[in-house]
């Protein structure tokens, strides 16, 4: 059995390359007994894990990878393969697509406590383990990752590093900043590539087919990942589909649950499920309105979908202004809290008020408010309070 999966798994290994890898290699810490990393399809999971792996100092049958959907994974659960492996001295076990494997979280709580194995395992969302009933969260550390930021986008496109900033420092330095880049690179050359098909990394196998793979991996989620967690009934889906279809008719901000849940034929109640399924399966995000109290169960303030890569696969005719925004929430909130502000157009960290537009947006609505700043599109460095919008894709 073994002996099998690590066949299969070698091949895998000769075929990854450390030329790039991405901000997980530095921010994830991986020396925890049971990881779990979390994410949409396609965003570079499994090759994280498998780069991980190749530059571990083990001998490579002291470590293993294999998928649940392996055909020869099938034949056995993951109690067993983890035994097996355990007995012949294995102390590293990888698992992909665990999502995919009925009560995978009592098997690796059994695992966990039963052998001396380091696990890492990989799911196309959180869903799965949040909707457990098994309590994994006194063993597993999580971790999710995001698709590429711009600019991680930039490093694969122009073989160049470029540096992290924490938010704080972009916001104190930020014209610096800018100018720095620009120096080296011209941003705008790339930015609009990026919004189109530079969020998922297998963008880089073939551009020309990028829309037509991204429409495959996001049909896998509706059809397959999201039914097989939520038991949503097959003839519900194609309501999945056109409610993100929906999304490109309405401005966030102008988003009517109730006008929504007549359009694709759901009630209200079957309507708010449905769009926590596509938020958890990283379809869309949902960003509430600051508040406190009771008032966080509030209906959403804003829905976006998940990054302006599926608006350009849904959104024939893409609003400019829905996209700024897209951008902005998708790579702030990977590390910070953003809500929506009524002052503004968000609330960073409870702290720093954002109003985002073109390249001649005025202080007006947020001048004398603490803390403030205008994002602006179409700038390629900023002064004061004006930060260029690319420059948010600098934060991881």
């Amino acid at each position: 059995m073994i002996d099998t999966l690590q066949n299969t798994f070698l091949k895998q290994l000769s075929n990854v390359s450390l030329k790039f890898k991405r901000y997980m290699h530095n921010s994830f810490d991986m020396d925890d007994k049971l990881i779990g990393i979390l994410g949409s399809r396609g965003v570079g999971k499994t090759t994280f894990i498998l780069q991980y792996l190749k530059e571990l100092n083990l001998p490579i049958e002291k470590k293993l990878y294999f998928s649940v959907d392996h055909f020869y994974a099938l034949n056995y659960s993951l109690y067993e393969i983890a035994q097996e492996f355990s007995k012949i001295g294995g102390e590293v076990l990888a698992i992909d697509e665990i999502h995919k494997y009925p009560n995978f979280a009592l098997e690796l709580k059994s695992i966990y406590d039963t052998f001396n194995l380091k696990v890492i395992f990989s799911g196309s969302s959180a869903i799965a383990l949040e909707q457990s009933k098994v309590d994994l969260s006194r063993r597993a550390v999580l971790y999710r990752v995001n698709g590429l930021s711009f600019r991680e986008f930039l490093e694969f496109e122009t073989k160049q590093k470029f540096t992290t900033y924490k938010l704080e420092e972009l916001l104190d330095n930020h014209t610096q900043i800018a100018y720095d880049i620009n120096e080296n690179i011209k941003p705008f050359e790339y930015f609009s590539k990026y919004l189109q098909y530079g969020y998922y990394p297998f963008y880089k196998q073939n551009i020309n087919l990028y829309g037509q793979k991204l429409n495959e991996v996001l049909n896998v989620v509706l059809e397959s990942d999201l039914p097989l967690i939520f038991k949503i009934d097959p003839s519900n889906i194609n309501k999945l589909k056109k409610l993100l279809a929906m999304l490109c008719q309405s401005k966030p901000y102008e988003l009517n649950i109730s006008k929504l849940s007549t359009k694709i034929e759901l009630n209200r109640s079957t309507l708010y499920n449905y769009l926590y399924y596509l938020e958890s399966g990283n379809l869309t995000k949902t960003i509430r309105q600051h508040s406190h109290g009771d008032k966080i169960f509030t209906k959403p303030e804003k829905l976006y979908l998940n990054n302006t890569n599926i608006s350009n696969i849904y959104c024939q005719n893409q609003d400019i202004g829905t996209d700024r925004e897209i951008f902005f929430v998708n790579q702030v909130s990977h590390k910070y809290s953003i809500n929506y502000s009524k002052i503004g157009d968000f609330l960073v960290e409870d702290r720093y008020i954002f109003e985002l537009g073109g390249k001649n947006k005025s202080y007006k609505q947020v001048k004398d408010i603490s803390n403030s700043f205008i994002v602006s599109d179409n700038i390629e460095i900023g002064g004061n309070n004006k930060i260029p919008l690319w420059l948010f894709g600098f934060l991881y």
